[in-house]
C-alpha cells in the first residue's frame, strides 16, 4: 500500500499522539472502512435516548435507588 507523502507524515503523528504503531491505525481504519460498506447501517434509533450527561455509569446506584421499592 502507497501513501501521499503528506498523509503518511500524517499517520505517523497520530500513531505518535496514540502511542500506537501506524500499521494498527491503518488495520483500524481499513477495518471501519469495510463496515461502512458491507451496508449494516445502526439503527436510526441508536444515541436518541442519550441524555447528554456524562456521569451516568458512576452514578447509577444513586439514580436508581429505591426503583422497584413499594411507594
Amino acid at each position: 500500500m502507497y501513501l501521499s507523502q503528506s498523509d503518511y507524515r500524517r499517520l505517523k503523528a497520530l500513531a505518535r499522539a496514540e502511542g500506537r504503531p501506524t500499521a494498527e491505525l491503518v488495520r483500524e481504519a481499513v477495518a471501519e472502512y469495510a463496515r461502512r460498506r458491507t451496508g449494516k447501517a445502526s439503527p436510526r434509533s441508536l444515541g436518541m435516548g442519550r441524555s447528554g450527561r456524562g456521569d451516568l455509569a458512576e452514578r447509577a446506584e444513586e439514580l436508581l435507588g429505591g426503583m422497584g421499592a413499594e411507594a
